[in-house]
């Protein structure tokens, strides 16, 4: 059964009476205006101390009695025939309890694992890898993704092409849209192959006991790796356990159970004991996934009032021997236009594959498209900020320009010189504004247990993970507003798959996934608490509420009794009850926009690029934890800084191996190259769930990267269309090479 409910829904200046239908054990959603005791305070996250002291367990901090230590050796060329792998040499090493060959008769990029042992220590396996005599048959490779696309070129899979087929999409038309326009732009724009670089690198320890598996491992999604062990080991789902108590980060890179995870459980099960494979970070680099290259060629038209009517990309892009290489989400949604064409393509190489990498395709996409429209808004003779005003259709965006423009003193910042007395003779400022968007709604299918105990506290239990995001914090705190008792009272156990089902954490859907299952969990638990309560009060359940951790009747607070006395008289240990994520209602909008000012200083004698300030504008539904919130951002803003000026996977054409696998030579932004980085939230009751809460991650980066390539932009006067920003890429722009 479904009840209606009329809520306030929108943002401050647009709010509005919506309709939404509910089922009739559902909370009524949060709605604009709510007044929350837990909710939207700064909070720090409940984890915090245990990380700050070592006390979290990661995957690779698990030791069991009897541990092995896997390696796997990985293959040197990078396309060969694998026409013999004897492991009899490893076998015989002292220290060495199990050896396998990885069943692939060809390695299709320098690092393809090609078999793996398992010893009593790391350096006993590491040298055992030394022992295992592989007859490689070298064939002829690319990596290189303009040769691979040339006539001629050598095949990666086969017979098969190394450039798939097309993408096409078509909406109006381009051709008339480029015929009346006032202005065109277009140009080529390039991005390299960037990958994740997770602190915790990929790994599982695997342990076999009673005729089912348990694995500890650096994952995104529990059930997923559940599952995909239980179809490889052809085990019922309840007989494979997994289990990430923490995370050292994923980026989107760590989701089913890959190749180190069946290893590690393929050599404990041959062993009889259990074992730990962690990566070395060389490793990482180059196996585990990364986010492809993309090649764009856009063309964008406008008419005499500064209005987009046509917008055309020719993208290609290289994720390895993987494809995803697509870079349109932004063409699509953040400028509408009634006349668009997107022709998309991957190109194969012999390379390691990609993997979802934090908002797939998007800061490629938009680094291509923010820097082309501000090269259209020259040409147009029009204020870079007012030319997307113009073409913006978002309510929630247009107040975000406003407010992002006076945080960051657009129109001041505008109208002065590039350089100025103050400064070296060779130092430039320059400034940018770039749009964002995402669509973080989460998912259905989730479930939660909240438990009360006679002592008077709480559990939530839900078989998500945290990804370093403060998913523990964000949880408790949703339960701890509903059932009216302070964050200290609620502990959110996760990363279990024993708890209820949860999705993977990706798409930035963790929050909008699991906290509606949390927050019906603790309003099921909350009522069964008011039903003991009732005769205490002299009331019925129907008049009670929970506040400041105590029962009492709505009309009458005074009359109340502490939640504490009301534990008490459960029967038991402990009473509980189960919530789940229900789809997602319509209500005010179900996208999301945000932006982000980034003001930069070019030096024109040696083109290094510094990032000075970024004021970064967002919307992420209701924001439960502003201090966790601002961490998101910050986060997002930081890797959009290596992506622009940094971050960059070189292959040899020579031999195919990756030149800069470490991290001295894979170069990331540290603590010198962080800007100042100025937060701010536009909340939302956007009423599409119980909490009403969206994903943050993905929307927070998707335009850093954008906002900075323009500011240089705007500096030295002329575009850099090729990430990364290098010096050596600004001086040539600037014709000083």
């Amino acid at each position: 059964m479904a009840r209606r409910a009329t809520l306030k829904l929108g943002f401050a200046g647009d709010v509005h009476d919506v309709i939404v239908v509910i089922p009739d054990d559902e909370p009524i959603p949060w709605q604009w205006g709510e007044q929350f005791s837990v909710l939207g305070k700064e909070t720090p996250r409940v984890d915090g101390p245990l990380k700050a002291t070592g006390g979290a367990r990661y995957s690779y901090d698990i030791q069991l009695p009897a541990m092995l230590y896997g390696a796997i050796l990985r293959s040197p060329y990078a396309r060969a025939s694998v026409r013999n792998v004897d492991l009899s040499e490893a076998q015989r090493q002292s220290g060495v309890m199990a050896a396998l060959r990885v069943e692939d008769d060809e390695v299709r990029f320098a690092g393809q694992e090609v078999a793996a042992v398992a010893a009593v220590s790391p350096e006993v396996a590491t040298e055992a890898l030394r022992h295992i005599k592989v007859d490689y048959a070298p064939l002829p490779f690319v990596v290189d993704m303009d040769k691979a696309m040339a006539a001629g070129a050598p095949k990666v899979f086969g017979r098969r092409s190394n450039v798939g087929e097309p993408h096409v999409s078509v909406v109006g038309d381009v051709a008339r849209g480029l015929s009346e326009a006032g202005a065109v732009h277009e140009a080529l724009y390039t991005s390299p192959v960037q990958t994740h670089v997770s602190l915790e690198t990929h790994g599982a320890v695997a342990s076999w006991t009673d005729g089912g598996l348990t694995v500890w491992c650096s994952t995104q999604g529990v059930f997923t790796v559940r599952d995909d062990l239980a179809v490889l080991f052809d085990l019922p789902p309840d007989k494979v356990r997994v289990i990430t108590e923490y995370l050292g980060g994923g980026f989107g890179s760590k989701f089913g159970a890959g190749a180190e995870v069946v290893i590690a459980a393929r050599l404990a099960r041959m062993a009889g004991a259990p074992v730990k494979l962690m990566l070395p970070r060389a490793a990482e680099h180059v196996a585990t996934g990364n986010r492809p290259s993309s090649s764009q060629q856009v063309k964008l038209a406008a008419n005499g009032n500064g209005k987009l009517i046509a917008i055309e990309l020719v993208a290609h892009g290289s994720g390895g021997i993987g494809g995803g290489a697509g870079t349109s989400g932004p063409y699509r949604s953040i400028y509408p236009c009634a006349n668009l064409r997107i022709e998309e393509r991957d190109v194969y190489i012999n390379a390691g594959p990609s993997s979802p990498m934090r908002a797939p395709g998007w800061p490629q996409g938009l680094f291509a498209l923010e820097l082309a429209m501000d090269e259209l808004a020259r040409k147009l003779k029009l204020d870079r900020l007012e030319f997307r005003r113009r073409n913006n259709n978002h309510p929630v965006r247009a107040a975000e320009f406003e407010l992002g423009a006076r945080r960051f003193g657009w129109a001041e910042k505008s109208a002065a010189a590039k350089s100025s007395a103050n400064q070296s003779a060779y130092l430039r400022r320059g400034i940018a504004v770039a749009a964002g968007a995402w669509h973080s709604l989460g998912s259905s299918g989730p479930e939660a247990i909240a438990v009360a105990r006679r002592d008077g506290r709480f559990e939530v239990r839900v078989g998500t993970q945290d990804i370093g995001t403060g998913t523990r914090t964000v949880l408790a705190m949703v339960a701890a507003e509903e059932l009216g008792v302070p964050l200290s009272a609620v502990t959110a156990q996760i990363g279990d798959t024993r708890f209820p089902f949860s999705v993977p954490s990706g798409g930035s859907s963790t929050s909008p996934s699991d906290s509606p299952a949390i927050r019906q969990a603790a309003a099921h638990l909350k009522q069964k608490l008011f039903r003991i309560a009732a005769p205490m009060l002299g009331a019925e359940p129907g008049d009670l509420e929970a506040r400041d951790a105590t029962i009492r009747v709505r009309f009458e607070p005074a009359r109340k009794v502490a939640i504490s006395e009301v534990c008490r008289r459960i029967p038991g240990d402990s009473i509980s009850a189960e919530g789940e994520r229900v789809p997602n209602y319509e209500g005010f909008r179900y996208d999301q926009a945000g932006c982000q000012f980034a003001e930069v200083e070019v030096d024109i004698e040696t083109g290094v690029v510094r990032v000075l300030k970024v004021v970064a504008v967002h919307d992420a539904g209701l924001i439960i934890d502003p201090l966790t919130a601002r961490s998101q951002v910050n986060g997002g803003v930081i890797m959009g800084v290596g992506f622009a000026l940094f971050e960059d996977r070189r292959l040899d054409p020579q031999t195919g191996l990756m030149l800069n696998p470490t991290m001295d030579d894979y170069k990331l932004p540290g603590p010198l190259d962080t800007p100042d980085i100025d937060v701010t939230f536009v909340e939302v009751a956007n009423g599409v769930t119980n909490t009403g809460v969206l994903g943050l991650g993905e929307a927070a980066h998707v335009c850093s990267t954008a906002a900075i390539g323009c500011a240089v932009y705007d500096a030295i006067g002329v575009p850099v269309r090729d990430l990364p920003i290098t010096p050596d890429r600004v001086l040539a722009a600037l014709g000083k090479v």
